[in-house]
C-alpha cells in the first residue's frame, strides 16, 4: 500500500436503504482521496454501518463491531443502532469504539474519518480534473434508487421514524439526474426504495420540480412515468396501497415499469391490524389486488407479515392463512413477531409464546409454498425475459420480472456459458419449483 494513500475500510449491514447510506459515504471518502480497501489488515480505520430493526440484527451489528475492533482496533459506527438506547449499548460493550453516529449521517461520519485518519496530501493538477466515480455496492447492472428518507406512520412494531425521522422527499430533479446517471454508467435495472414509496412528495405537498428543463410533479406517478423513459428495467418497492396506486398500473401494463409491486401488509386480521396501527382494509385490499390483476395479468405480487403479533390468537392467525389463499401472493417473506426496543407494541397485552409463533411461522410458509409453486408452475412453457446476474462454467443464473435481487427467486439458465451479468435474454420456461425457473 502506497505510503501516501489513506484507507478505509466498511462493513455495510442491513436493508438497501442502509446500503444507499454506505454508497454516499463511500463515495465522498473516495471524493476526498481515500482508498476503499476489502480487509481489515489493509485498513487504517472501519466503519461499520449497523441495523437496528430487530432484535438478530442488532445483535450482528454488535458483533459486526466487535470484530471489526478485534482486527483492526480504530472502528468509527453509524447506522439505525447509533441513535438513542443502542448508541449507548453499543459504547458500553465497546468503550474502545472511536464515533457514533445515527442513520444518514453522511458528513458526521466523513468528518469522523478525517479526524482520526488524515486526508491524504492532494494529488497533480491534472489528477484533480478527472472525475471521480461513485462507490457502487451493488453488481455493475442493477442500482438502488433511494427517492425519500424517513417515515410518517406510526406503526406498533417499528422504531424506524424515531430513527431516520419523519418523511423527507428527495426533489424529484434530483431523483432522475441520478437515475439518468446510473443508466449512462450501465445500470439495467433501478430499484426504487424508500420506507414508504407510495407516500413520495407529500411532505413537498408535490411540488413541480424539473428534469432536462421539463416540469414534473413530485408524487410516485410522475415520477414512475419519468424513470419508464430511460429504457432499463424499473422496481417499486415498499409501496403502500393507497388509491392512488391504481395509477401506476397502466404503467406496468403497457411496458414502462416492471410489473412488479412490493407491498408489506403485514398481517389481515382486522384486529391485528388495528394493534399494528396499519391499513386494516383486508377487503378492499382483495378488490384492488383483483383490480390490478384484471389491468396488468402479468403483475408479480410481493410481501411481508409477521406472525406472533402480541395478542394474535388462533382466529386470527387462521384469518391470515385465509388471506393468502385469496390473495394469492407470488412472493411472500415472513417474520416471527420480535419485540424492539422503543416500540409501542411492547406494552401490548398477551405475548404469544416463542414455539407458538415458531409453529405459526412454518405453518404460514407451508401455506405460501404451496401457492408460490402452483403458481410458478403455471409460468411453464412461456417465454420470459431474464436479466443475467452471474455466470460459470456450468451456466448463467439471472432474475425475470417477477424477481427481485437477494429476497426472489432465481432463473437457471444451464449451460449458457456465453453470457455476461447485464445481458438481457428470453427463453422458454422448461421447469419450476417453489422458487425458481429453469429456462431452456
Amino acid at each position: 500500500m502506497s505510503s501516501n494513500r489513506s484507507t478505509v475500510g466498511f462493513v455495510s449491514l442491513g436493508c438497501p436503504k442502509a446500503l444507499v447510506d454506505s454508497e454516499r459515504i463511500l463515495s465522498q471518502l473516495k471524493l476526498d482521496g481515500y482508498d476503499i480497501v476489502g480487509s481489515y489488515e489493509d485498513a487504517e480505520l472501519v466503519v461499520v454501518n449497523t441495523c437496528g430493526f430487530i432484535d438478530s440484527a442488532k445483535e450482528e451489528s454488535l458483533q459486526a463491531i466487535g470484530e471489526a475492533i478485534a482486527e483492526n482496533g480504530k472502528v468509527i459506527v453509524t447506522g439505525c443502532m447509533g441513535k438513542g438506547e443502542d448508541a449507548q449499548r453499543i459504547r458500553t460493550e465497546h468503550p474502545k469504539v472511536l464515533s457514533v453516529t445515527g442513520p444518514a449521517a453522511y458528513e458526521e461520519v466523513v468528518s469522523a474519518v478525517h479526524e482520526y485518519v488524515p486526508a491524504p496530501p492532494p494529488k497533480d493538477a491534472f489528477t484533480d480534473l478527472i472525475p471521480t466515480s461513485s462507490v457502487r455496492l451493488t453488481p455493475r447492472h442493477y442500482a438502488y434508487l433511494k427517492i425519500s428518507e424517513g417515515c410518517n406512520h406510526r406503526c406498533s412494531f417499528c422504531i424506524i421514524p424515531s430513527m431516520r425521522g419523519d418523511l423527507v422527499s428527495r426533489p424529484i430533479g434530483d431523483v432522475m439526474d441520478e437515475a439518468e446517471g446510473l443508466v449512462r454508467s450501465g445500470v439495467r435495472e433501478l430499484l426504487v426504495i424508500s420506507q414508504d414509496t407510495s407516500a413520495y412528495g407529500v411532505d413537498l405537498k408535490y411540488r413541480t420540480g424539473f428534469w432536462q428543463g421539463r416540469p414534473l410533479s413530485t408524487r410516485m406517478e410522475s415520477l414512475c412515468q419519468a424513470l419508464g423513459e430511460l429504457g432499463v428495467w424499473v422496481r417499486l418497492h415498499y409501496v403502500y396501497p393507497y388509491p392512488h396506486v391504481d395509477k401506476v398500473i397502466p404503467l406496468m401494463a403497457e411496458g414502462k415499469i416492471l410489473p412488479y409491486l412490493d407491498i408489506p401488509f403485514q398481517h389481515a386480521s382486522h384486529a391485528v391490524l388495528k394493534r399494528m396501527r396499519r391499513p386494516a382494509a383486508t377487503e378492499k385490499v382483495l378488490q384492488r389486488i383483483e383490480h390490478w390483476r384484471s389491468q396488468c395479468p402479468d403483475l408479480t405480487l410481493r410481501s411481508t407479515f409477521i406472525v406472533g403479533f402480541p395478542g394474535e390468537s388462533d382466529a386470527e392467525f387462521e384469518e391470515l392463512l385465509d388471506f393468502l389463499d385469496e390473495a394469492q401472493l407470488d412472493r411472500v417473506g415472513c417474520f416471527t413477531y420480535s419485540p424492539v426496543a422503543g416500540a409501542t407494541a411492547n406494552d401490548l397485552e398477551n405475548p404469544v409464546p416463542e414455539a407458538l409463533k415458531q409453529e405459526r411461522y412454518e405453518r404460514f410458509m407451508e401455506r405460501q409454498q404451496k401457492i408460490s409453486a402452483a403458481r410458478l408452475q403455471n409460468r411453464v412453457g412461456q417465454e420470459i425475459e431474464v436479466l443475467v446476474d452471474q455466470v460459470d462454467g456450468q451456466g448463467a443464473i439471472g432474475r425475470s420480472s417477477a424477481d427481485a435481487p437477494e429476497i426472489d427467486g432465481r432463473v437457471h439458465m444451464p449451460g449458457a456459458t456465453d453470457l455476461v451479468p447485464g445481458d438481457w435474454v428470453r427463453g422458454v420456461v422448461s421447469a419450476a419449483d417453489e422458487y425458481d425457473l429453469w429456462i431452456d
